[in-house]
């Protein structure tokens, strides 16, 4: 960990404001780059950082300094994206699975979308398959973990992702005018 972070985080060990603030500065992008994958607006997303922020704050003294602080502050982050979602009652995790379509490479799709549309069509999923699509795939939390952190089988898990990929290929497919193969 470099020295600068280090005397941030022993500041705010302390409660000192601006060194709450300067952690906010450093790690306000990050954070928002992992809360608006788990939700529908930019407005919740603050929220949600927000929020983590001040659990992170609040729990600073149970961080583990030997340890990165980026994955624990991640881990807030989705914890609390998950605690949103789960406290305004939008999570619908029981699925059919379809069967998913088959597509053109990985690689001429990707260089063919931005980041931007990417990150948008996550967020056109519905709340359970973008809460499944962003642990398994981007946090990775094994089926296991998902299951217990969302309250919902492993089978549903595993459900949900096979879904949330097969409409994100589709949506890509559709996006890009890409010819199945």
């Amino acid at each position: 960990m470099d020295i600068n972070l280090q005397n941030i985080l022993k500041g705010c060990l302390k409660n000192d404001r601006k060194s709450q603030q300067a952690l906010y500065k450093l790690y306000y992008p990050y954070g928002m780059s992992v809360s608006i994958r788990y939700l529908k607006s930019e407005d919740q997303a603050l929220e949600v950082l927000n929020d983590g922020f001040m659990k992170v704050f609040k729990n600073l003294n149970k961080y583990n300094d030997q340890q990165p602080f980026k994955p624990w502050f991640r881990k807030i982050v989705v914890n609390t994206a998950l605690n949103h979602m789960k406290k305004n009652s939008k999570l619908k995790l029981n699925t059919e699975l379809h069967e998913a379509t088959h597509v053109t490479s990985r690689e001429e799709i990707l260089s063919k979308i931005g980041y931007k549309d990417l990150i948008t069509l996550v967020q056109s999923l519905s709340t359970a398959y973008r809460t499944v699509f962003n642990m398994y795939v981007i946090d990775g939390f094994k089926h296991e973990e998902i299951a217990n952190t969302l309250g919902i089988s492993i089978g549903t898990s595993k459900s949900n992702l096979s879904k949330a990929r097969a409409i994100l290929r589709e949506r890509v497919i559709n996006k890009l005018d890409i010819k199945h193969a």
